[in-house]
């Protein structure tokens, strides 16, 4: 330790005193350590070990058409063609750095185990500063920007809060965790832009090893641009590094492929048939001539006059550290409109590389979902997990767009299943908050909900906690659904003290709670409003600045036609009130021009000319315009939700979670290609007779999911 009394002594009075310490003084300190020592504010050695469950939104198989019985399959299907057994690949909604911890700790790393493990991770992580979580909706001609939700917000924060500091901290942890995951002939590749690939590369160096480091692979593309100062930037690296030196390199599988335009280039051939080309034109003092004629015998004499390029017809050309590819069209079905999606080709190029058939594979900056489609078609297994609302229903859209792709071309896909950290992560949420103590946690957890909504709490009542501009309010539970049980006793001490109006505030309803059950009560007296709870509760700094908002619970309509044992399912009706912008505030604020707004369940355009006078059109002018997407599982509570926990011995248990698994069994969604939807459902066939559940999804055009259960007596 190069330090003097000195400078211990300063040192000393800086920490006393509670201040910073020099730079100088921190090298010094760490001197002994390393020869370079990578150091930033807020770097941390320990990585999240959490390991959370994982709760099933949404299970999805294509049915498959029945195959002739000499076909293999590569896994056992039941009478609908939809997957038995074997691995069911991974859409994950949520913070990466949850799913990654629970992923390397949990239950579900005996399941990566046993595929294998992780063979290749490749991701795309945020570039710079300007990238967040909104996206914007085409609507009625116009364009709706839909802001970022606050807990997207704080992922947006915690990344670039202080700079290029956070946003190694956050990287610096996620890539520990990858590591962790990452088989032991594992490979990463981490697609990164000018703007942080230096970063990148000592923080990965850090962890992987720069023994390990493979690649720099660069990928240029053309492009409009104009620059007047610097060279126009037409590419993107891709840092390619390994777990260890015995990873896998499928160069073979990569290499140039020769179309016939190429292979006539390679005009001529030598003694043995072998084709090639020459580089260099009507040489002085040769016999050549324009390229054409060629004298043998002369070549091979003075091979130093012309570079000879041999066609290797088997291999083709083995692959270079750099690849020339374009952006996908912007008329190309494969554009999504995700603002930062790659070029399928480009991920077919770096899965076909590090990884063969079977292999599970990961993205945990999903995006539009490029890693994962491309894998489904490559027929490798695959995990892709984003936090992003957005991004993960673009996903799912995407790969049932996949399984039907290869169900057309009688080609074998897996089943998906959309996960999410559901109510396990609210409660991580609330331990982090209150440090474990289970008596603190239930107060805390009212009161923060309270301050949110900017209620104040009231005592001396069974069931409510707090009052708002003249209506009571209670607050539901963390970890299960407002039931309608729980509804009639807050009904029951409304009518006893003579309430008229309360809202229930929740993360989750029971689908019982029907508009029709609602209006009952309102009829007997009492006037209740459902009100989602939002997830960015559980950040202290959106509650403080009031940024949270509740929104009220929407609600479709269907109409069933059962006909002998079988069903089909109309949609009908969706209301929602979802509301981002206050119309009156923005109307006062903005000038002279033209903004689209969402309030209380419509989409406005808002138009201000020069004399200030306002107009207003309604954009989302039929229900419908509001739904992106909707499916049926014709029979609900046939499966169970099964969860994995570890016990306190790390043996891992299974246990029912509560609720059911959404069996996706039919779906209709916009695309690009096919932006119309279908309003009822193809007849499903019931084999017995009984009484059945049935759920229908709705996603709107936020990607915020409505749920409602049907009751139908197949006779």
């Amino acid at each position: 330790m190069n330090l003097n009394d000195t400078d211990k002594n300063r040192i000393i009075e800086l920490i006393k005193a509670g201040e910073k310490l020099p730079k100088e003084f921190i090298y010094k300190l760490f001197a002994d350590e390393e020869d370079v020592f990578l150091f930033w504010n807020g770097r941390k050695e320990d990585t999240t070990n959490i390991s959370l469950p994982f709760h099933s939104i949404e299970h999805i198989d294509e049915p498959r058409k029945e195959k002739d019985k000499a076909q293999a399959s590569m896994f056992e299907t039941d009478f609908r063609g939809r997957q038995l057994k074997g691995w069911t690949n991974k859409l994950i909604w949520g913070d990466n750095k949850l799913i990654l911890s629970s992923l390397a700790n949990g239950p579900m790393r005996d399941e990566i185990e046993k595929e294998g493990g992780l063979k290749l991770i490749y991701i795309d992580p945020p570039f710079a500063v300007g990238a967040d979580f909104g996206f914007n909706i085409e609507i009625g001609g116009e364009t709706a920007e839909k802001s970022q939700s606050i807990i997207e917000e704080i992922a947006y924060r915690d990344t670039w809060g202080k700079g290029i500091s956070s946003y190694l901290s956050m990287m610096y942890e996620r890539l520990k965790l990858m590591h962790n995951l990452l088989a032991k002939d594992g490979s990463i590749y981490v697609h990164v832009d000018y703007r942080v690939s230096a970063y990148l590369k000592l923080l990965l160096d850090d962890i992987f090893g720069n023994d390990n480091y493979k690649n720099e692979v660069i990928w240029a593309y053309r492009g409009m641009a104009v620059s007047t100062n610097h060279y126009v930037r037409r590419h993107d690296v891709i840092h390619f590094y390994s777990k260890s030196d015995n990873n896998k390199f499928n160069w073979e599988q990569i290499s140039e492929e020769f179309t016939d335009t190429t292979v006539k280039k390679y005009k001529h051939k030598d003694e043995d048939g072998r084709l090639f080309r020459l580089h260099g034109r009507n040489i002085q003092g040769s016999p050549i001539k324009n390229n054409t004629d060629i004298d043998l015998k002369w070549l091979k004499s003075n091979p130093e006059l012309c570079n000879v390029d041999y066609l290797d017809e088997k291999v083709g050309t083995k692959p270079r550290d750099w690849i020339v590819m374009d952006y996908i069209n912007v008329m190309s079905d494969e554009k999504l409109g995700y603002p930062t999606q790659k070029p399928e080709a480009l991920l077919e190029r770096v899965i076909k590389a590090s990884s063969n058939e079977g292999d599970l594979v990961a993205d945990f900056f999903c995006g539009s979902g490029t890693t994962a489609a491309v894998a489904e078609k490559l027929g490798r297994k695959w995990i892709t997990t984003d936090l992003g609302r957005f991004s993960v229903h673009t996903a799912r859209k995407r790969l049932i767009g996949v399984q039907r792709e290869l169900q057309e071309s009688g080609k074998d896909f897996r089943a998906f299943e959309l996960l999410n950290l559901g109510k396990y992560e609210r409660q991580f949420f609330m331990d982090d908050l209150t440090n474990g103590k289970r008596k603190a946690k239930e107060d805390l957890y009212v009161d923060l909900i309270l301050e949110a909504y900017k209620a104040k709490r009231i005592e001396g009542h069974s069931t409510l906690h707090g009052t708002k501009a003249g209506r009571f309010v209670n607050v539901g539970p963390l970890d299960v659904p407002v039931t309608q049980s729980r509804l009639m006793d807050i009904f029951e001490e409304c009518k006893q003290k003579l309430y008229t109006q309360v809202d229930i505030l929740g993360f989750e309803f029971e689908m019982g709670l029907t508009p029709q059950f609602i209006q009952e009560l309102k009829e007997k007296g009492v006037s209740v409003t459902l009100k989602y709870i939002p997830k960015d509760v559980f950040d202290k700094r959106a509650v403080e600045k009031g940024q949270v908002k509740f929104f009220d619970v929407a609600y479709l309509n269907t109409k069933e036609k059962v006909k002998g044992k079988s069903i089909t399912i109309e949609l009908t009706d969706f209301v929602t009130h979802y509301t981002q912008d206050d119309i009156e505030e923005l109307q006062q604020s903005m000038r002279a021009g033209s903004k689209v707004v969402i309030e209380d369940g419509q989409i406005f355009k808002i138009e201000k000319d020069k004399n200030g006078i306002i107009t207003r059109t309604v954009l989302t002018k039929n229900w419908f315009d509001w739904i992106d997407y909707w499916a049926i599982d014709f029979n609900y509570e046939d499966k169970k939700e099964i969860i994995k926990v570890k016990n306190e011995k790390g043996e891992t248990e299974e246990k029912w979670s509560g609720n059911y698994l959404f069996e996706n069994e039919w779906q209709s969604f916009r695309t690009k290609k096919t932006p119309t939807l279908e309003f009822t459902s193809i007849s499903h066939e019931y084999k017995k007779t009984g009484k059945y559940k049935v759920m229908v999804k709705v996603v709107d055009i936020l990607g915020i999911d409505t749920s409602k259960i049907i009751e139908v007596n197949i006779k």
